[in-house]
């Protein structure tokens, strides 16, 4: 993917042929300037940290906080940090953007919906949601990979472990659809989706409690349910919290898993090698691959790009550069996990690549608490139609296939596909 030869000088950033591919950019900067200031789309000021070694210790260094009330401006009142909408729906008590000891608290509520039990729980129905997708389209040779399956998989498994009732998961479908689409646009359709989740959620959340007073819904064992009965017995869970920890997941827990899949596959369709040897595997029960295969597609065109905002509460030192309290700082994921110090060839995509402590999903107290599951639905949704679309190619040149614009994730705007209808086989029988 970055086979470009790296620039000569200081790169431009946030250009469309930056989106791209930034990875020749990123690697001059790693070896110019590991710790870069620069000037957003925004018009925010950031450090970018690039070097993985810097990267790993800025990700679990206490005096970066979460928190954009030490940010030395004041755009994050403005909208111009974090994700858009959240201030003017009162979204922001999320475990994005607090730091101990209410981020442990609510992080403590939290990962009860995300034990490697229940998980594990959730498999079948990851699986059951994967191949419904497949079967819409299976029959008819070509489809919108992101459109018709990476984005609504994980939307519909969000809204399950969530607890949001199945005849109302096509509105989550369609508000997400929003975010995505006007997420490197206009950031207006991005705040009137989040308005309307926010709405919704505010709403279930009342149904749920009070379904909960009469002992209706006792036996849930949904996420939000959890969070109600949390904030009933004692654990001084606000409406506000659970609302913004609900949407936190929710947006989080989508995006991430929409690009892991959308960019993992393009990866492996770009390179036939790995491709074939992962469907030899597949085709033999070997599944051993395809989870190493999943850690590396994290690793090599990983579904965050940058780390969410973080803002210096004093005069540090990242990387022999020194920072200015109030700075924000963006760890720069995708550039640290291309690094040659840490990794070995790290341009090469190698799906059984051993030595592989990527940053995809963070590291320290902020690590993503849905990592597992994004893990188990990007296996299931790769694995599944790998077996069952066995000729599956790009529609289009690769260069034709668009990225969407932002700042924080990295992800496809659409994904072109064909295949042969004849070899497509129907659920259970793709191995």
């Amino acid at each position: 993917m970055s086979d470009q030869p790296r620039p000569a000088c200081s790169p431009a950033l946030f250009s469309w042929e930056f989106a791209a591919d930034p990875y020749p950019a990123y690697a001059w900067l790693r070896e110019h300037e590991p710790v870069h200031r620069t000037t957003l789309p925004s018009g925010v000021e950031a450090w970018l940290v690039t070097r993985y070694a810097d990267a790993r210790a800025a990700l679990a260094d206490p005096r970066l906080s979460k928190n954009p009330a030490h940010h030395s401006e004041a755009a994050h009142a403005k909208g111009k940090v974090g994700i858009p909408g959240e201030h003017s729906a009162d979204l922001v008590t999320h475990l994005l953007n607090i730091d101990p000891p209410d981020h442990t608290r609510l992080r403590r509520l939290v990962s009860k919906a995300f034990t490697p039990r229940r998980v594990a729980a959730f498999a079948p129905r990851v699986q059951e949601l994967t191949d419904r997708l497949i079967d819409g389209f299976g029959s008819r040779g070509q489809a919108d990979l992101i459109h018709e399956f990476a984005f609504p998989l994980p939307i519909y498994a969000i809204c399950d472990l969530l607890g949001v009732p199945r005849e109302d998961q096509d509105d989550f479908r369609d508000w997400a659809g929003m975010m995505i689409r006007h997420g490197g646009g206009p950031r207006g359709g991005v705040a009137r989706a989040v308005k309307r989740i926010r709405a919704y959620l505010a709403d279930l959340i009342h149904r749920k409690r009070e379904s909960l007073g009469r002992g209706d819904g006792e036996q849930s064992v949904d996420l939000i349910s959890g969070l109600i009965r949390a904030s009933d017995h004692g654990e001084h869970l606000t409406e506000n919290e659970a609302a913004a920890m609900a949407f936190i997941l929710l947006f989080a827990g989508f995006e991430t898993t929409v690009n892991l899949i959308g960019n993992g596959v393009y990866a492996l369709l770009r390179d036939p090698v790995q491709c074939e040897r992962l469907r030899r595997a597949l085709k033999e029960g070997d599944e051993g691959l395809l989870a190493t295969g999943v850690e590396e597609l994290l690793r090599y065109d990983g579904p965050v790009e940058i780390a969410t905002w973080r803002f210096a509460t004093e005069p540090v030192v990242i990387g022999g550069q020194r920072v200015a309290a109030g700075d924000p700082v963006l760890v720069v994921l995708a550039a640290a996990d291309r690094d040659p110090e840490r990794f070995a060839a790290p341009d090469v995509l190698d799906l059984s690549r051993a030595d592989n402590q990527h940053l995809g999903y963070g590291h320290g107290i902020h690590y993503c608490l849905g990592a597992p599951l994004a893990r188990l639905e990007a296996r299931t949704a790769i694995g599944t139609l790998l077996r069952r679309l066995p000729d599956l190619r790009l529609a289009v040149e690769p260069q034709e296939v668009r990225r969407r614009g932002g700042l924080i994730m990295r992800g496809l705007r659409e994904l072109p596909v064909t295949w042969d209808p004849s070899t497509a086989t129907g659920a259970g029988t793709g191995s």
